[in-house]
């Protein structure tokens, strides 16, 4: 008598964070493309990371679809909401990412899903910006990394949009999502610093810092097809962001498990790749041994994220008030 009655309230309390988890296994599927096309290898294995995280993200879809229709109000409130409000340009980012994935393998395929992807990306940006500008609830203190997401999303836009042949729409996003990316680090680095410290639950949105400039260096690098001064401080930006949270490794291992631990996975991958991009463009061995390991490193952390949202869902540690 109590499973019907449980159900849909785990529904009215599924998370828009959820399709964090799509970039995480798409930035997976993508960094093992081309680390395979960097080994001049083919493992067999991209069919199914593609499969495997198309699946996830329809799964998804469908999920929240049922959440708008049966529980509309919830929708409306994480719109509002000053923190969740940031995770709905996932949604658009998962379709852009997928379309990466699929360009190598299906380019019609990639082409749909960046028209849908991007179109659903400006909707997006337009909205939350417009909230940010008009809000009348927010502080200092509802600041985090995760307002970084509808800023990357826009330069994720042309690392498929230039090879379909979207060179000026592509240079659009790029142009806004770097305007926004300075603007909201510095930001956010006055928030860390001179405010209260970010609490626990979010501590993981951290990494998302590393994002914004890795995929900069990806995406300006498929606009000017060259590797100039530019493109390399953007590297750098990345590849130092990633030490300097490499080193607060201990904090992050006594954190307790959120759904923001996926925040870990994409950031990683964006660098990774920018790695192994690094090495193409430049011949430097240490770029290719740097983006395979981080790579391989990826590959654990997410086989370990999805064990541990498998564990959380199972105990209901997910989809409950207050998540």
């Amino acid at each position: 008598m109590e499973t019907p009655h449980r159900q849909p309230g785990r529904l009215q309390h599924f998370p828009i964070s959820f399709f964090a988890m799509v970039m995480g296994l798409s930035g997976l599927t993508i960094g093992w493309e081309k680390a395979q096309m960097v080994l001049a290898l083919d493992l067999g294995i991209t069919p199914w990371l593609i499969g495997v995280t198309s699946t996830l993200f329809i799964v998804l879809m469908l999920l929240y679809t049922a959440k708008l229709a049966l529980y509309r109000h919830a929708v409306i409130q994480e719109l509002r909401h000053p923190v969740k409000l940031n995770f709905f340009p996932t949604i658009s980012i998962s379709l852009l990412l997928l379309s990466i994935a699929f360009l190598p393998v299906m380019n019609d395929v990639s082409r749909a899903l960046w028209m849908a992807g991007t179109a659903l990306h400006l909707v997006f940006t337009l909205y939350v910006v417009n909230v940010w500008i008009h809000h009348e609830h927010f502080q200092v203190h509802h600041m985090n990394p995760a307002w970084f997401i509808p800023a990357v999303g826009n330069v994720l836009v042309p690392v498929a949009g230039v090879p379909l042949g979207y060179q000026d729409i592509s240079w659009f996003f790029f142009s806004t999502g770097m305007l926004f990316w300075l603007i909201l680090m510095t930001i956010i680095f006055y928030r860390v610093l001179f405010h209260h410290p970010i609490e626990e639950r979010l501590m993981p949105t951290l990494f998302i810092l590393i994002a914004p400039p890795a995929v900069g260096f990806i995406a300006y690098s498929r606009l000017v097809g060259e590797l100039d001064a530019f493109a390399r401080v953007l590297y750098f930006i990345g590849l130092f962001l990633t030490l300097l949270l490499f080193t607060q490794a201990n904090r992050f291992l006594k954190l307790g498990f959120f759904l923001s631990w996926w925040a870990y996975s994409f950031p990683l991958a964006a660098i990774g790749i920018a790695s192994l991009l690094m090495f193409e463009r430049t011949g430097q061995d240490i770029y290719r041994y740097l983006g395979l390991g981080l790579v391989t490193l990826l590959t654990g952390i997410v086989a370990l994220l999805l064990a541990r949202t498998a564990i959380a869902v199972r105990r209901n540690g997910i989809c409950v008030p207050g998540h």
